[in-house]
């Protein structure tokens, strides 16, 4: 006679967040704030644990408020978090030179309103007879790329992802002109890097990696009922 394991409860799915819950993630980020600063104004040397501790808590503190204000309310915050440097790091100890990457992406939204701006920026640029590719190379041509970020959604423009990377480098290698400039880029010599994502798309990572989970585990669950009735067969 087979005996019959007993079935396991299902976890209860998570609960929703509130209002409430933001709120509350609101004063905690708050609260973290305050104990950084007093931290900050009361260290003793540059790597003061005391320091170090309330920059995670912080940092902790950010990213909860953020994920539940967007999860909520649909918003999101300016916080950005910079990534530590990679634990395989392989560049030099001592860095005495090093190269910025920039990466920026932008949607045109409003092409009357970036024509208007070449039109501004550049006195031979005539909207009429132009295409968005010549606005574009018009206004940077008359503005530099900060300025271009700073002034996105009054020129037509919604900024997407972007990417910040400081590699080391040596001085000899740095200047002359690299028809690959980004292959430049090693991660290796990473010192310091900040992204900033569209939080849906990763949301919809997260859904589809969640999904994959569950086909697995509905994969290995099938195995072992296909298992359990052979060896009932035998018996």
């Amino acid at each position: 006679m087979s005996e019959t394991t007993p079935s396991v409860a299902p976890a209860p799915p998570p609960a929703t967040p509130s209002a409430a819950d933001v709120r509350i993630a609101a004063e905690a980020l708050k609260s973290a704030i305050d104990r950084h600063l007093a931290a900050v104004e009361a260290r003793v040397h540059e790597l003061d644990p005391a320091v170090l501790e309330a920059f995670d808590a912080l940092a902790a503190a950010a990213e909860e408020y953020d994920e539940l204000l967007y999860s909520v309310h649909d918003e999101v915050t300016p916080f950005e978090v910079p990534t530590e440097p990679p634990a395989g790091y392989a560049g030099p100890e001592e860095v005495e030179a090093f190269s910025v990457f920039i990466r920026r992406d932008y949607v045109i939204t409003d092409p009357d309103a970036l024509a208007a701006a070449a039109r501004s920026a550049g006195e031979g640029f005539e909207a009429e007879s132009s295409d968005s590719r010549a606005a574009v190379a018009e206004l940077f041509d008359a503005f530099d790329v900060d300025e271009i970020a700073y002034r996105a959604e009054e020129i037509g423009l919604e900024a997407a992802e972007s990417t910040l990377w400081v590699v080391a480098a040596e001085p000899d290698t740095l200047g002359g002109w690299h028809e690959d400039p980004f292959s430049e880029a090693d991660a290796e010599h990473l010192l310091y890097r900040v992204d900033v994502v569209d939080e849906e798309e990763l949301d919809d990572e997260d859904f589809e990696d969640a999904d994959e989970d569950e086909e697995e585990d509905e994969d290995v669950e099938d195995e072992e009922d296909d298992d359990e009735e052979d060896d009932d067969a035998g018996l």
